[in-house]
């Protein structure tokens, strides 16, 4: 029977996620079945989680889908696993509002009972070091916080300064102390993390890090406490017989899909083919419908410049009036031409009149619901879907005389802004959905594939 443990944070950049990829990797190279997850909307953390883990990730998001679904994705892909490590978002408490649990790490912990290991950067700290986790410990006594691990000291009688200091928490046990080490940080850039797609850390690294985190922490005990969950597999249906052919753009730059969006898109009925923008001459033949995700196009603009026949395959595809849902990454792809991050303009596959650039800071971000004004190939008007948008790119604001698909609130309220765009039965938008937030949306965007003439180039 499986046990499980989250990787908490007291806020972002305290090293979570170095210290979850190194838990993983050593505990894979114990033997250990490992299953991990990432609390949260990230695309890119799971990606790398898959690399040490040896095991897809899954996203775990109390707002966007609710405790059901958050408890089904769980024990759907940790009941045959030894341990499940769900790294998690932001700070331990932090979520859709700074007055709710929503959408935090703590939520996902409760739901699912599992222990929180905190990850502390302790760098310049000591007794302070005991405050800040007596404070955390004592935030919400329904917690289970079963350890503190201080990251980032500078030495080793810094580490037992941060032990001593530990007395003084007497009712958090006190996992370890990890040395500071440079290079075992993953490269990141905007939006977060290098990808796995684009620079998967190689297993010397993987080693490194399991040497890590052996060295500070005392893994045998921390596995050994962990209580065994109560999960067992959900009643799965079996999969339907396609009935519709979806292209699913997936390369170096376009990578970010929820997999449980495609795993009910299979359980829908439609027969999932991959293909690559960047490195495809064509798109596959036989598709009713395409499915182009969120990631780096900005990064890879050049090569899906250079790549004409692709670009005319796809805007031919967008005109011939059968459905493409296209989020962020795959929105900015289907405009005139993106502007990059050195002021080059690249042509892109020119299905929408504008032009995304690129700025110093995020454009947007943040949890969305969206309610459909009308009807389109996603449902009925009426329809409501939960999502998050994040990205440094904008486009200019007369563009936006254009969209109106979507009635959006984010935790303020409506937004007053339009979203949500479309040309023919072309759906596209900053927002990515999720589709376990709503569980008629993946069947009805394959009915509305299914009904469409398939591609025949």
């Amino acid at each position: 029977m499986a046990k499980g443990i989250v990787i908490a944070g007291t806020h972002s950049g305290c090293g979570k996620t170095t210290v979850t990829l190194a838990l993983m990797a050593a505990l894979r190279r114990k033997g250990l079945v490992v299953q991990p997850f990432k609390v949260g909307p990230d695309f890119i953390d799971p990606g790398h989680h898959a690399l040490a883990a040896g095991r897809q990730s899954h996203n775990l998001d109390g707002w966007m889908c609710g405790r059901r679904a958050v408890q089904d994705v769980f024990a759907r892909h940790a009941w045959d696993a030894d341990i499940a490590v769900a790294e998690g978002v932001m700070g331990l408490y932090d979520g859709f509002s700074p007055i709710s649990e929503q959408g935090s790490t703590a939520e996902i912990a409760k739901w699912l009972k599992l222990p929180v290991l905190l990850v502390v950067d302790a760098r310049s700290m000591a007794r302070s070091a005991a405050a800040l986790v007596k404070g955390f410990a004592e935030f919400d006594p329904f917690l289970n916080l079963a350890g503190v691990a201080f990251n980032r000291a500078g030495s080793e009688n810094h580490a037992k300064l941060l032990a001593e200091a530990m007395t003084l928490a007497p009712n958090v046990p006190l996992a370890g102390v990890l040395r500071r080490r440079e290079g075992l940080a993953t490269p990141s850039r905007h939006l977060g993390l290098v990808t796995a797609c684009e620079a998967p850390l190689p297993p010397a690294t993987m080693e490194k890090l399991a040497d890590w985190i052996e060295q500070g922490l005392d893994l045998n005990r921390l596995v050994a406490n962990l209580p065994h969950l109560a999960i067992y597999p959900p009643d799965d249906p079996d999969l339907p017989e396609s009935r519709a052919a979806i292209g699913v753009a997936w390369d170096k730059a376009f990578c970010f899909y929820y997999d449980e969006n495609l795993r009910l898109l299979r359980e829908s009925g439609a027969r999932l083919i991959y293909f690559s923008p960047m490195e495809d001459q064509a798109l596959p033949q036989g598709l009713h419908g395409l499915y182009l995700g969120g990631g780096y196009p900005e990064v890879h603009a050049r090569a899906l410049a250079q790549n004409r026949s692709m670009r005319r395959d796809i805007r031919d595809f967008c005109r011939s009036g059968r459905p493409v849902l296209a989020e962020c990454g795959g929105f900015m792809y289907l405009m005139d031409a993106l502007v990059g991050e050195h002021g080059q303009n690249f042509p892109m596959a020119g299905v929408l009149p504008f032009t995304a650039s690129m700025n110093e800071r995020f454009a947007a971000l943040g949890y969305r619901e969206v309610t459909l004004a009308r009807d389109c190939p996603l449902g009925p008007a009426g329809l409501k879907v939960r999502g998050h948008e994040f990205h440094y790119s904008s486009i200019p604001d007369k563009a936006y005389a254009g969209a109106g698909l979507y009635i959006v609130s984010d935790r303020h309220g409506s937004l007053s802004r339009p979203e949500g765009f479309t040309e023919g039965n072309v759906v596209a938008s900053y927002i990515h959905l999720h589709f376990g937030s709503n569980p008629s949306l993946a069947p009805r965007f394959v009915d509305a594939c299914a009904g469409a003439v398939p591609a025949s180039q």
